[in-house]
């Protein structure tokens, strides 16, 4: 079972089909859930910590902007965890909004710099892109080592 980072890191979509094909979904649901599940965090409703932009530092400068640093320090732990990737360019807004542009390239970046396996497709823009589109993640999620 390998743990996929979807991105869309938003997109349940992506997040119930890696489950579907038995591996383990990096997404921004679980890292969201541990902090509004966490006794003691009091910064509600952004639920972080005052550490936690400190924590992004590690994958993006002091002079970014701290909106991203706060992300980085979410999503960062999961890029250094995942065993492959799969990135939707161009997702429908209903498919996983992620909504910052910079953490988004950072994201990208770092995913595309890693040897890990990785799939890359466009989000489909009629129904015979995407037949293609669910063959293409169901192959490689089987590929991996999923289920059938």
């Amino acid at each position: 079972m390998a743990k996929v980072f979807i991105y869309p890191a938003t997109s349940l979509i992506l997040s119930d089909m890696v489950t579907r094909f038995g591996h383990t979904p990096l997404g921004s649901a679980i890292a969201i859930r541990e902090r509004v599940q966490t006794p003691g965090l009091e910064s509600v409703p952004l639920q972080i910590t005052p550490e936690e932009p400190k924590k992004g530092l590690r994958w993006a400068a002091v002079e970014v902007p701290s909106g991203v640093r706060g992300r980085m320090s979410l999503y960062g732990p999961m890029v250094e965890e995942c065993d492959a990737a799969i990135i939707i360019n161009n997702a429908d807004l209903a498919f996983g909004c992620m909504g910052c542009a910079r953490t988004n390239e950072l994201l990208k970046f770092l995913l595309r710099q890693k040897d890990i396996p990785k799939l890359e497709l466009e989000y489909p823009a009629n129904e015979d892109e995407g037949v293609r589109f669910v063959a293409a993640i169901k192959k490689f999620l089987n590929d991996l080592g999923g289920k059938p």
